[in-house]
Protein backbone atom coordinates (compact mmCIF):
# COMPACT_ATOMS: atom_id res chain seq x y z
CA UNK A 1 0.00 0.00 0.00
CA UNK A 2 1.69 2.92 -1.16
CA UNK A 3 1.31 6.28 1.66
CA UNK A 4 0.84 9.92 0.92
CA UNK A 5 2.79 11.00 -2.47
CA UNK A 6 3.08 7.36 -3.12
CA UNK A 7 5.62 6.83 -0.34
CA UNK A 8 5.85 3.30 1.26
CA UNK A 9 7.14 4.31 4.30
CA UNK A 10 4.45 6.76 5.15
CA UNK A 11 3.47 6.11 8.91
CA UNK A 12 6.51 3.40 9.70
CA UNK A 13 8.78 4.24 12.44
CA UNK A 14 12.09 3.49 12.50
CA UNK A 15 14.89 2.25 14.95
CA UNK A 16 17.44 3.97 16.12
CA UNK A 17 19.25 0.44 16.38
CA UNK A 18 18.85 -3.28 16.90
CA UNK A 19 17.47 -3.75 20.66
CA UNK A 20 17.02 -0.19 20.90
CA UNK A 21 13.19 1.27 21.56
CA UNK A 22 14.53 4.65 20.37
CA UNK A 23 12.96 5.81 17.59
CA UNK A 24 14.72 7.96 14.67
CA UNK A 25 12.58 10.86 12.69
CA UNK A 26 11.97 10.20 9.11
CA UNK A 27 12.03 12.73 6.40
CA UNK A 28 10.21 11.27 3.26
CA UNK A 29 11.54 12.35 0.38
CA UNK A 30 10.76 11.65 -3.70
CA UNK A 31 13.84 10.13 -5.47
CA UNK A 32 16.11 11.77 -7.91
CA UNK A 33 19.28 9.49 -7.87
CA UNK A 34 19.74 5.67 -8.19
CA UNK A 35 21.80 3.90 -5.95
CA UNK A 36 22.45 0.28 -5.57
CA UNK A 37 22.45 -0.85 -1.83
CA UNK A 38 22.89 -4.30 -0.49
CA UNK A 39 20.46 -6.06 2.82
CA UNK A 40 20.80 -9.15 4.35
CA UNK A 41 17.13 -11.10 4.77
CA UNK A 42 17.40 -11.56 8.83
CA UNK A 43 14.23 -8.93 10.02
CA UNK A 44 12.94 -8.61 13.95
CA UNK A 45 8.65 -9.63 14.20
CA UNK A 46 8.12 -6.22 12.73
CA UNK A 47 9.16 -7.06 9.32
CA UNK A 48 12.67 -4.36 10.10
CA UNK A 49 16.26 -5.47 8.58
CA UNK A 50 17.80 -6.53 11.70
CA UNK A 51 21.23 -4.97 10.32
CA UNK A 52 21.85 -2.05 8.40
CA UNK A 53 21.85 -1.65 4.81
CA UNK A 54 25.04 -1.37 2.78
CA UNK A 55 25.80 1.68 0.17
CA UNK A 56 27.67 0.18 -2.88
CA UNK A 57 28.12 2.88 -5.59
CA UNK A 58 25.36 5.46 -7.67
CA UNK A 59 23.79 4.05 -10.67
CA UNK A 60 23.70 7.48 -12.83
CA UNK A 61 22.95 5.16 -15.88
CA UNK A 62 19.84 4.85 -14.49
CA UNK A 63 16.77 7.32 -13.07
CA UNK A 64 14.03 6.83 -10.60
CA UNK A 65 11.73 6.01 -13.57
CA UNK A 66 13.76 3.03 -14.69
CA UNK A 67 13.05 1.53 -11.86
CA UNK A 68 10.79 -0.68 -9.63
CA UNK A 69 9.03 1.30 -6.36
CA UNK A 70 9.88 -1.02 -3.83
CA UNK A 71 7.07 -1.75 -1.42
CA UNK A 72 6.49 -3.63 1.53
CA UNK A 73 4.38 -5.95 0.22
CA UNK A 74 7.54 -6.59 -2.17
Amino acid sequence: MQGQGGQPWTGWSFSAGWGSTETVDVTLVEPELVTEVGVDVARDASGRWRHTARWHRPRHDLSPADTTRWSPAN
